[in-house]
């Protein structure tokens, strides 16, 4: 039975306050034995998971550098990330798991496009991940389909729970195509799948979020976006609700879902500015809504409208939780991360607050062009446009090296080696730490419905797997 909370909002307006940030190092490898980028090196947080049971925390990276042109085989991370107790500072990340995604007969789920375009098969863009606090399953969702799978503790998959059908990208001969658009008229877009994930606190439930409004929900300009309810008993969704993006925002969508008890949650909004692999600086938008989906109408067999949510959407604060943009790392020039993808509340700490962590998605720092050659992106973040003045060299080496400034029509004007003074980086991956008051966070219930005691330490049991 799903626990019940009163639905009035906290009487305290949420003020999370910056503690710090860490910016880890764009080259390191993995726990997988990979050598390379393809095959060992972090891509970092797609999504980020605290588990409370077993002091342990997760972070999934997606379908790899190739971008969906590699066979790459999916992973999570289980990683160490120490918390001062008083303060909420985190320090200390260290790999200590690299878990690979498997389908039901041990061949890893890989970052290849689906091919042919209408077969799902083994493609995997894994983009949410949480933990069932009933068996310690994992629940991964998914770009591609967009799909929802379970895997057992190792990362074999045990379950696919039924896509329904008004999500599945298709043409008007309701034929899909998961690999792109092309074709398509409805359903979700292109890369644009589930890309939030969140669990009841009694584990009846996963939630997952799309990232933006569906082709015929207006697309890339669609405001109205949906969450679908899944019962994890049944393996099928018994609601979907509607959700309202903020507007004039460019590369709109959403990147985060995280359930604060059974009906509220937090959601992570943000727009492709920043630096990134291939973005553009500013403006950035990054921000943390809190929502209720009490009294959301079911709008699974309900069209949506491209610029009006309708009546019965899920209720939104309309002042932001917390704005990431706000706080920024001199290692990264203090300038904004592209691409805010992880949330979780960590430990609670000493005075009752509880640290939350966000965690940013840096592509591998690894572009390729239209040939499939890769390239690894440096920047300079001390310069006033990092990406403007990147330095791009092949996968792995760094002589042959050219900047995106030499770049015209596919001729590359200029070739030298990386200066190797230090100034010139791959991208980090970014934690950044916030302490966040009890009577903010407000009505909070773990899943499983642990609850912390402040004297608790925060470093994970390895003997607990």
């Amino acid at each position: 039975m799903s626990l019940i909370f009163a639905a009035t909002a906290p009487a305290v307006q949420a003020a999370p306050e910056f503690v710090n940030g860490l910016a880890l190092d764009g080259t390191l490898l993995d726990r997988s034995g990979g050598t390379d980028a393809n095959s060992g090196r972090i891509g970092y947080f797609s999504d980020l998971y605290y588990d409370a049971q077993r002091k342990q925390w997760y972070g999934l990276s997606d379908r790899g550098p190739g971008g969906g042109s590699l066979d790459y085989p999916t992973r999570v991370q289980r990683f160490r990330l120490k918390v001062d107790k008083k303060t909420g500072a985190i320090s200390g990340f260290k790999v200590r798991e690299t878990i690979i995604f498997t389908d039901e007969f041990g061949n890893p789920m890989n970052g290849l496009a689906p091919s042919p375009t209408n077969v799902l098969g083994n493609a995997f863009d894994p983009e949410g991940f949480v933990i069932d606090p009933r068996n310690r399953h994992l629940y991964v969702s998914d770009e591609y389909g967009p799909s929802l799978y379970e895997f057992d503790k190792k990362g074999k998959r045990v379950r696919s729970f039924v896509t329904p059908a008004n999500l599945i990208p298709r043409s008007t001969a309701s034929m899909p195509n998961y690999a792109d658009d092309t074709g398509n008229t409805a359903g979700k877009r292109a890369n644009r799948g589930f890309e939030g994930l969140a669990i009841s606190p009694d584990g009846a439930y996963v939630y997952a979020m799309l990232q933006s409004a569906m082709l015929d929900e207006g697309g890339g300009s669609g405001l109205c976006n949906r969450i679908v309810k899944f019962n994890t008993d049944t393996g099928t969704a018994v609601a979907q609700y509607a959700y309202q993006m903020e507007g004039s925002s460019q590369g709109r969508g959403i990147s985060a879902l995280l359930a604060i008890n059974d009906h509220e949650f937090l959601v992570l909004e943000r727009n492709n500015r920043g630096i990134g692999v291939g973005a553009e600086l500013s403006p950035p938008n990054k921000k943390l809504f809190r929502i209720d989906t009490t009294g959301a109408v079911d709008v699974s067999g309900m069209p949506l409208a491209p610029t009006v949510c309708p009546t019965g959407k899920v209720t939104k604060n309309s002042v932001p939780f917390l704005d990431l943009a706000a706080d920024t790392l001199s290692e990264l020039g203090n300038k904004v991360p592209e691409k805010w993808e992880g949330l979780a509340v960590g430990p609670r700490l000493k005075d009752g607050s509880y640290v939350m962590v966000a965690g940013t998605d840096n592509d591998y720092s690894v572009t390729q062009n239209a040939g499939g050659r890769q390239f690894d992106v440096y920047f300079k973040v001390t310069d006033a446009d990092p990406f403007a003045g990147s330095i791009q060299c092949p996968l792995g080496l760094t002589t042959g090296c050219f900047t995106t400034a030499d770049i015209a029509d596919g001729i590359i004007n200029e070739m030298f080696d990386l200066p190797n003074d230090g100034s010139y980086k791959l991208l980090p991956g970014v934690l950044h730490a916030y302490k966040v008051s009890a009577a903010d966070l407000g009505n909070f219930v773990r899943p499983g419905h642990y609850r912390d005691t402040d004297d608790d330490d925060d470093q994970e049991d390895d003997d607990k797997k």
